[in-house]
């Protein structure tokens, strides 16, 4: 088995290089710029209206409904998607990698990624089809098999299928408890296996109780996880406020000046710093990827355009709020004059300092080694935990496009066997083999969104009809 990874790892990595250096970067700005521009910049025009429907009648007791789910236990869910290892791990890998600049450019993906993911919500509500015991199927396979019929279309929305199957109904949920079982290792010293065993109790419980009981689960979760997140990030920021515009000077300088960070000439530096932000921006907020709309086709609107503007909140509270939170802490941290890593950029990388443990670094900092350990060890737990059950529903969606309904257990066996293996075995090849499929999703689930402009457009208010 070893051998077979060491094989495939630089295959993989090569293909993940490529797409996320050319195709990925051209494909997320090119959409997110192409509905910015055709929406005239709804993620602008509409942010207020999207922030009064996602919070002007918040309540964590959404209440059973009798089809799919409501508005905010929708957008819960896809939170719950996007806020996980990719706000935390996913962050910290990219400023290792590509310099504190990739945050900028995580920004950058991220606004116009909110004209992408109103676009994808839209049409996720406009092509999803209702079961017999009233709820709802949605998402990418639907409206690209509305948007190419024929063999084409069923070619493109198997593909995006099969992707996200494995990229996060297995091997996605593999990466996300890799990451609870490690730092709760590091923090509590609880072994791994442990966590495992825990984790597929719970994940099975809930994977059987359905859309109701996720719903339930992701409402009260999400915005507990946040608060919590978001109070420790602060007191980490105020301790440290003296740094702050030095941090926000590094994020800015070193997205145009990277070599001077990451080393090398000037054009593989920028070419690094912007994959990374791309590559690490689509896996936290994943707008583009397809993988949302499952969760917004759910939503118990009659408008799509109401979901539309509440699913940008979305990404703009996962990259914005979350995301920046984060690293604005380990920059702050670590990384200004009397940081550990002043001036070091992706040569901090090894044994001891990676992806997996700079956040708990960071944190530790204000909190103390041990304390700042736990902090991220319990954020991260709540993170990850509700990506698994919300990636898991988004497979499972697609699992019953291509096989049906009877291939329903058969997958959560399946995914709660990966799900145990991540907390037991961990390797970059996994990492890399999940990219490799994120990336992926992206190129039909982008085709689409281009083809079905026109559909988007005839919901979108504010525009002239």
């Amino acid at each position: 088995m070893s051998g077979l990874e060491a094989t495939l790892f630089p295959i993989v990595a090569k293909v993940n290089e490529y797409l996320s250096n050319y195709i990925l970067v051209f494909l997320l700005i090119g959409v997110g710029l192409w509905y910015s521009i055709r929406t005239r910049f709804v993620q602008v025009r509409c942010f207020g209206e999207g922030m009064k429907k996602t919070f002007g009648n918040l309540s964590l007791r959404g209440g059973k409904q009798e089809q799919g789910m409501s508005s905010f236990q929708a957008l819960a869910t896809a939170i719950a998607a996007q806020v996980g290892t990719g706000n935390i791990v996913g962050a910290s890998g990219a400023i290792l990698t590509g310099g504190p600049g990739a945050i900028f450019w995580m920004w950058i993906i991220a606004f116009f990624g909110m004209a992408t993911i109103y676009a994808e919500a839209t049409l996720a509500i406009q092509t999803r089809q209702a079961d017999e015991d009233g709820s709802y199927r949605g998402g990418p396979v639907y409206y690209i098999t509305t948007a190419f019929k024929g063999g084409f279309g069923k070619f493109l929305a198997g593909f995006f299928a099969v992707a996200i199957i494995l990229a996060l109904g297995f091997m996605g949920c593999m990466v996300q408890s890799n990451s609870i079982g490690s730092t709760f290792q590091t923090a509590f010293g609880i072994p791994s296996w442990i966590v495992g065993i825990v984790l597929v109790v719970i994940c099975g419980i809930i994977f059987l109780g359905g859309v109701q009981r996720l719903a339930a689960v992701t409402e009260k979760v999400v915005p507990i996880m946040a608060a919590i997140f978001l109070v420790g990030g602060l007191v980490v920021l105020i301790a440290r406020i003296q740094y702050l515009p030095a941090t926000f000077g590094m994020i800015f300088k070193y997205a145009f000046q990277p070599q001077a960070i990451i080393g090398g000439g000037f054009g593989y530096a920028l070419k690094t710093a912007i994959s990374q932000g791309a590559k690490r921006g689509l896996f936290s907020n994943e707008a583009g990827m397809g993988s949302t709309p499952h969760a917004h086709a759910q939503a118990n609107v009659s408008d799509p355009h109401d979901q539309g503007v509440v699913a940008m909140i979305g990404v703009f509270m996962d990259t914005f709020v979350v995301l920046t939170l984060n690293a604005l802490v380990v920059i702050s941290t670590l990384y200004t004059a009397d940081g550990p890593l002043a001036e070091c950029g992706a040569a901090a990388v090894s044994e001891t300092l990676g992806k997996a443990n700079l956040a708990q670094t960071a944190f530790g900092v204000v909190f103390g080694q041990s304390a700042g350990a736990m902090f991220v060890a319990v954020c991260l737990f709540f993170f990850a935990f509700s990506t698994i059950l919300s990636w898991n529903l988004f497979g499972k969606i697609n699992m019953v496009y291509l096989f049906g309904k009877k291939s329903v257990v058969v997958y959560s066996v399946i995914a709660l066997v990966f799900i145990f293996l991540g907390t037991v075995t961990g390797s970059d090849f996994v990492w890399e083999l999940t990219d490799m499929f994120n990336n992926l999703m992206v190129i039909p689930n982008a085709i689409a969104l281009f083809a079905l402009t026109g559909m988007v457009l005839s919901t979108t208010h504010g525009l002239k009809k």
